[in-house]
């Protein structure tokens, strides 16, 4: 069987139903789900398929929103860099763990950035593995981009010693486009958990961050949320890191008050959620990849 790839866009357009809808039909069969969030201002496109054809609907899903959106009058909770704001490529093996190899996916990410640079002038930041054995993560990506160079008269203090530069692309943004984030990694899951006010979130999170958990405090609307991304899902799933949110959450005089999986979840690990309680933790019948993969389509999730 021919590798599949799962590709992950995030596109800072939450609310305007006809652009998403144009940005869907631009991604093409690959597509298997469309999360957005209007608060976030934020979507989340998953794309699975073979690595010609989940390449071929990300540079038509990435072109479609270069030339539609406007960074320049974007506001919403999440952070980020640019239209396109990130695009991992991972290595996905239906019904079975996540592999654990990303040479294929780190050609498909390194092909993606570079014909980004190119051909819609966008500047890409690479995540993952590095020539040399190097690494990088999504959040240094955040901390130092674009971070004022020494002697350009700012204060930037001592972080523009550390200042990251494009890998490909032009060597500064177009302010309506931005830059963009392009990784290989693993499987992770994007997982929020709802809590009582935004005090409470900001007391949990530090306590329940580690390497298998990044996590953000984000007042959402008139909600609080423990946004996270869980890296290592298949040791530190979704139904573990709930019950330690309302452990801490509990603690510090506040409560959980749901949850949400943002895109899609592997079987392999929804299969590890005691299935009494997957409802409750906002993973529904029909949340994992493979049950799209089986024929139930795309969903607006």
């Amino acid at each position: 069987m021919p590798p599949v790839f799962e590709c992950v866009l995030n596109v800072s357009e939450g609310r305007d139903e006809t652009v998403l809808a144009v940005l869907a039909e631009a991604a093409g069969p690959p597509l298997l789900d469309l999360h957005r969030d209007p608060d976030h201002h934020r979507a989340v496109f998953t794309l699975v398929g073979g690595s010609e054809a989940v390449a071929e609907a990300a540079r038509s899903l990435a072109r479609a929103a270069v030339t539609r959106l406007d960074l320049r009058a974007h506001a919403g909770v999440h952070p980020r860099l640019g239209v396109l704001d990130v695009v991992p490529f991972v290595p996905y093996e239906p019904g079975s763990p996540a592999p654990r190899d990303l040479s294929g996916a780190v050609a498909l990410r390194d092909a993606f950035a570079r014909w980004l640079g190119e051909e819609l002038g966008v500047p890409s930041f690479l995540y993952g593995p590095l020539p040399g054995g190097r690494t990088r993560t999504l959040p240094e990506i955040r901390r130092r981009a674009f971070v004022p160079a020494p002697g350009t008269g700012t204060s930037a203090g001592p972080s523009d010693r550390r200042r990251l530069a494009p890998d490909f692309g032009p060597p500064a943004p177009d302010p309506r486009t931005g830059a963009t984030a392009v990784g290989a990694r693993r499987v992770l899951v994007a997982y929020n958990v709802w809590v009582s006010s935004l005090a409470v979130a900001r007391a949990v999170v530090p306590r329940v961050r580690r390497s298998e958990v990044r996590a953000l405090a984000l007042a959402v609307g008139r909600r609080a949320q423990v946004s996270c991304n869980l890296v290592d899902p298949e040791r530190f799933g979704p139904e573990r890191l709930y019950d330690e949110v309302a452990t801490l959450a509990e603690r510090v005089g506040g409560a959980v008050e749901g949850a949400e999986l943002v895109g899609l979840i592997p079987e392999s690990v929804l299969s590890a959620v005691t299935a009494s309680r997957r409802v409750a933790l906002g993973l529904p019948d029909g949340a994992s990849v493979e049950s799209r993969l089986a024929g139930l389509g795309p969903s607006a999730g």
